[in-house]
């Protein structure tokens, strides 16, 4: 399984990713689930996929086929001019592989499963955050809802819900989607690093950063280990219910 997060900023967009894939207990592998397509200082679009490994990884190589290889009525990320016309991109792309896949899964009786998180910046353009579904439609993220969630969310969705809004600091962002990733890690064992955390600045039109997270990362371990801490003393702080 996987978790992903996407948060849409003033200051940007901060995207997280686990890599852990499972077909049972005992077979347990990593994958990427982000993949960021940029031209700087033009467009940068960073993209998340949950769901059917095989699926996900579908979507991205004929996405990343129609940008090596135009042709008419396929056109790439980097000939759209709108971030909405790129959340249709995508859309298109998971339709071509639904159009080509979904019948030999539905003989095996299974699940067209792709979801994808999709954010970026053109230039010309705000920062953009859509959530793409199975079918190929999609949302878009504002200011009351700035975060999308994909994959194995509940776990991790109650930190989130708290502490991010619009005008948090992409630092601040960040921390609550590890701590976000840390809960999901300790309920659900499909999720799992390396974590890929990318942000991007608004108005740069690039990656800001790209970090690689590992279960013995120093920074990850700390925040780990002191919000197990917090939540504990703050749990022995409650009142005790008065009618027991």
């Amino acid at each position: 399984m996987t978790y992903c997060v996407g948060m849409l900023l003033d200051a940007g967009l901060v995207m997280l990713a686990d890599s852990r894939t499972n077909a049972g207990v005992d077979n347990i592998s990593t994958f990427r689930k982000l993949t960021v397509f940029q031209r700087p200082g033009q467009a940068v679009f960073v993209m998340m996929t949950a769901g059917n490994l095989s699926l996900a990884q579908s979507v991205t190589g004929h996405l990343k086929e129609a940008l090596e290889d135009p042709q008419e009525g396929r056109p790439g990320l980097f000939d759209v001019s709108s971030m909405f016309e790129a959340a249709r991109c995508v859309g298109d792309a998971i339709r071509a592989v639904h159009a080509r896949d979904a019948t030999s899964l539905d003989a095996f009786k299974m699940e067209f499963n792709v979801s994808v998180i999709l954010g970026g910046q053109i230039r010309g353009e705000r920062p953009r955050l859509f959530n793409i579904y199975p079918a190929g439609n999609f949302i878009e993220a504002t200011g009351e809802t700035c975060y999308f969630q994909i994959g194995e969310f509940k776990y991790g969705k109650p930190i989130i819900d708290r502490v991010v809004n619009r005008e948090v600091r992409l630092q601040r962002a960040a921390k609550a989607g590890l701590v976000s990733m840390d809960s999901t890690i300790r309920s659900n064992l499909t999720v799992g690093p390396p974590i890929d955390v990318v942000t991007v600045k608004t108005d740069e039109y690039r990656v800001s950063s790209h970090q690689v997270i590992d279960a013995e990362d120093e920074y990850f371990r700390l925040i780990r280990a002191r919000w197990g801490e917090a939540l504990i003393q703050a749990f022995r702080d409650l009142p005790d219910p008065d009618w027991l």
